[in-house]
């Protein structure tokens, strides 16, 4: 079985795929209206366009769901580890995303401090990814030790 971080790797691929795939889509659909409209040189700002497009993809799974598709599908969950996860702690967990660079460094740094297990925007935002059944083992715990 994939450790935490090879499991973490593919998740992120799966992720990437999935966002690549809707700005292909987007990118089909808006092409032939700004050619139309003679505004073609919108597309200088594409990568902007897909930095948010990632960081808010990101942001709204894992804020609303504590799980991405790609994460779902390797049974992962991103939890709080002060209070409840909510959009705030999801948006600064994933700042790093919008780009490979950042994403990079930001597990180097994280790599570097106490926890090799979490990246920097993780230990900020107060997060951490866990296997699913270390969730639901410990929500199932939690029930067998309250009367």
């Amino acid at each position: 079985m994939p450790g935490l971080w090879s499991k973490r790797f593919m998740a992120l691929i799966v992720d990437f795929l999935i966002i690549t795939l809707l700005l292909w889509v987007i990118a089909a659909v808006i092409t032939p209206v700004l050619a139309v409209l003679n505004l073609l040189i919108l597309f200088s700002i594409w990568i902007p366009i897909a930095a948010i497009a990632i960081v808010a993809y990101f942001t709204y799974f894992e804020g609303k769901y504590r799980t991405t598709p790609g994460k779902n599908l390797m049974k992962l969950k991103v939890i709080s580890t002060e209070g409840e996860m909510d959009y705030r702690k999801s948006l600064i967990r994933n700042l790093s995303k919008f780009l490979w660079l950042p994403l990079v460094v930001d597990v180097i740094v994280g790599f570097a401090m106490k926890k090799p297990r979490e990246r920097y925007l993780d230990r900020l935002a107060k997060t951490d990814v866990v296997k699913t059944e270390e969730v639901e083992g410990s929500k199932t715990k939690l029930k067998q030790s309250t009367p």
